[in-house]
């Protein structure tokens, strides 16, 4: 570690990232949380997991060749001393994951609703079972019919010593060795491996019949696995075991595959780039099973993986969710198990039989979903797609959804004849085949594309329609927290707001001509536009509430805290006795409460059905306050090393809602933690009136809509919300 002094106030972002999956975590052991929706915490749980070994893990590891050790710029820990830290973190959660999943599965069987099969030898949870004869008998045909044929082992030794082994894919594997015509076991040891998750080829759940209507399943590794001496019956299986590896993705475009001197378009580039990480460096090993630790070693050994013993991870679980959404489909007639239906409603601010655009020249609307229908947004842009006297439309996407209604609006604005500009960021992490896709699409219409900044990533979320108005031009501008993608927007707490404010829309105009000639714009003057002007604009409107001390107050909600500068800035401004109260859903680098340095700043984390993902900032209180929504988190990648844009709210409608929801957030005592000051989170004592504030936001969504249409709650939508609240008594 360096010797420079660490501030008591400062968190490593690795160790906060793995306290916000911990919180993940925390919602699948909740027991008041419904059955089927704990499993899908669970496996948001492992999802997480494994982006962040690939990304955060795979550019540690990295770090750890270079000759001049990088230090972490917050604790000034090394590569190494992190990892170590992961590795030891990893493994505390390990046996947490693997008893949650025990304990879901043995209420499932407890309550006669699912039970999955596990044979002998195989790994075992409580409330699996064992297999009867029939069973058995019943099982041997599964395989033998649906299975054997389809399977492409491989055996590792001497004269095939390399097998490519795909990042994420689960492999079955057994140990081997030579079988003497006597039944005796001769020669040097081998490893066998099948690979399980082969979409299109074989199936990953497997029923068994059940006379009392409980679902019975079997997943394909276990299949496999219990009759892997079939697979390779040449051979004697001394051992076998389900394994899954990651690899490293953290890879640079321009240290990997860029060279000024190509003869390729930077989507070529990206094509050759996803190429290349498939095949990087596996980071992390996960088996399941309950062998020893030396018994995994040689399996290890013999497939040339240099993983050690502190990233290969040993788990009594899956290793793969995928199956749940099958699992799901079999568990629809029972409502009890998922969180009560939500459908996003009307929104509050937009009539649905007025034209958008007409409804905007009277003031702005604001969506939030998933509250609110993106339904709105999308007749937006179909309107202006089939406006006469709209003549462009310049819009920036970062993740879209697979059969998206955005971009066949911007595919019928090019076909009727109108200016269509979009940047498709090729970089967007785990998006690129998706986007180059629609890349491809958008051309094929008549659409111009183009793909951002060389060392800058396009991650704003801002549309562009400029409109003929008499003798001159009318812009109608939307900024949003959140994707371009009607899926996420059922999903992820955003905002947007659309507007005809005219210097919101010449800032817009002046952001997408400067990317257009490739560089990011320099001053605006309404919006705040990283990376040029967002954080100094940021700081500038700390340091007045500071003047103003104990009668100022910052308010903010983000995805994450790790921006050193803010973070100096809400320390000083902490001294000064402004109140900071802070609504970080994952890592915060900043911890709150330390005595002298951070006391009046109060972090709180909010972990839900709906993953919250709008940024807010709000800055002072009464007459002077100032409200923006915006794309980016205070991280140093969003402040100096993207494309972002933020913008003020201005009218007082829109500001109200926005300001009721944050408040809210922090006043609710369910599905929040409290950071105390040693950097750990808290879950409050919760009260028998307690509700589930994301449940109650929708509520309040509705009754909004209710109101903005001029009729009261019906009696019978009251029942409805009773009703939706039934899981919480149980």
């Amino acid at each position: 570690m360096s010797t420079e002094s660490v501030k008591p106030y400062m968190d490593n972002r690795e160790l906060s990232w793995l306290k916000f999956n911990t919180r993940v975590l925390e919602e699948a052991e909740d027991v008041t949380v419904p059955l089927f929706e704990r499993l899908r915490f669970l496996s948001i749980f492992r999802s997480n997991m494994d982006e962040f070994f690939m990304i955060r893990v795979g550019a540690l590891h990295d770090q750890t060749l270079f000759k001049k050790e990088k230090l972490d710029t917050k604790t000034f820990l090394s590569a190494a001393e992190q990892l170590d830290l992961i590795s030891k973190r990893t493994k505390e959660l390990i046996p947490r994951f693997t008893n949650a999943y025990s304990e879901i599965m043995r209420s499932f069987a407890k309550e006669k609703i699912l039970v999955q099969v596990r044979p002998e030898n195989s790994y075992c949870t409580p409330g699996s079972t064992a297999l009867s004869e029939s069973d058995r008998g019943y099982l041997s045909e599964q395989f033998k019919n649906e299975l054997l044929l389809l399977l492409t082992p491989s055996v590792i030794d001497k004269r095939h010593p390399n097998h490519f082994l795909k990042n994420l894919e689960v492999y079955a594997a057994a140990v081997l060795k030579k079988a003497g015509a006597d039944g005796s076991q001769k020669g040097n040891t081998m490893v066998g491996i099948v690979p399980v998750l082969s979409p299109n080829v074989f199936k990953r759940v497997f029923y068994l019949p059940s006379e009392s209507g409980i679902i019975r399943f079997i997943l394909a590794e276990d299949l496999i696995l219990y009759y892997i001496d079939k697979v390779f019956s040449n051979y004697a299986v001394t051992d076998k075991t389900v394994f899954k590896i990651t690899r490293n993705a953290d890879l640079d475009i321009n240290e990997a595959v860029y060279d000024e001197d190509m003869e390729l378009d930077f989507r070529e580039i990206m094509e050759e780039m996803l190429k290349k990480r498939k095949k990087l460096t596996p980071v992390r090993i996960d088996f399941t099973g309950e062998n020893t630790p030396e018994d995994y070693n040689k399996i290890v050994s013999k497939l040339n993986l240099k993983i050690g013993e502190k990233f290969t991870f040993l788990l009594n679980s899956p290793l793969n969710f995928s199956f749940l959404n099958e699992l799901e489909e079999k568990l629809k007639d029972r409502p009890e198990l998922f969180f009560g239906k939500l459908n996003p409603q009307q929104a509050v601010m937009a009539d649905p039989d007025e034209k958008i655009l007409k409804q905007l020249d009277k003031g702005d609307i604001l969506l939030s979903y998933p509250y609110e229908s993106i339904s709105t947004f999308i007749k937006f842009l179909e309107e202006a797609a089939n406006d006469p006297d709209v003549f462009s439309i310049k819009i920036t996407l970062y993740r879209v959804a697979r059969d998206s209604k955005i971009i066949n609006a911007l595919i019928t604005a090019a076909e009727n004849g109108k200016d269509v500009l979009a940047l498709v960021e090729l970089r967007a992490r785990f998006d690129e085949e998706n986007n180059i896709g629609w890349s491809m699409r958008l051309e094929e219409a008549g659409v111009n594309v183009m793909y951002g900044l060389d060392d800058l990533k396009v991650h704003s979320k801002l549309l562009l329609i400029t409109k003929k108005s008499g003798s001159g031009i009318k812009y109608y501008t939307q900024i949003g927290t959140g994707n371009y993608n009607e899926r996420t927007a059922r999903l992820y707490t955003d905002l947007t707001l659309m507007t005809s404010a005219q210097d919101i829309g010449a800032d817009a105009s002046l952001i997408f001509n400067a990317l257009s000639v490739g560089v990011a714009v320099g001053n605006t003057g309404a919006l705040l536009v990283a990376p040029k002007g967002l954080k100094a604009r940021v700081v500038e409107m700390v340091d007045t509430e500071i003047v103003h001390g104990e009668n100022g107050y910052i308010g903010l909600k983000l995805n994450s805290l790790t921006d050193r500068d803010i973070i100096a800035k809400l320390v000083e401004a902490s001294k000064k006795g402004v109140t900071v109260q802070l609504l970080v859903r994952g890592i915060c680098c900043l911890i709150a409460g330390v005595p002298g340095e951070t006391e009046n700043i109060t972090v709180t984390s909010v972990v839900g059905r709906f993953l919250e993902h709008s940024r807010i900032y709000i800055f002072g209180r009464a007459q002077r306050q100032r409200v923006y929504i915006s794309s980016a988190d205070f991280m140093t990648r969003n402040t100096e090393k993207r494309v972002e844009v933020a913008a003020p709210i201005r009218d007082s409608r829109v500001k109200e809602l926005i300001l009721e929801d944050f408040y809210a957030l922090l006043e609710n005592n369910t599905k929040v933690r409290v950071q105390n000051s040693d950097g750990h989170y808290i879950k409050p004592a919760p009260s028998p009136d307690d509700k589930d504030i994301q449940v109650e936001l929708y509520k309040t969504a509705y009754e909004r809509a209710v109101r903005s249409e001029g009729r009261s709650m019906k009696p019978k939508r009251k029942s409805w919300f009773s009703r939706l609240f039934k899981w919480k008594k149980r």
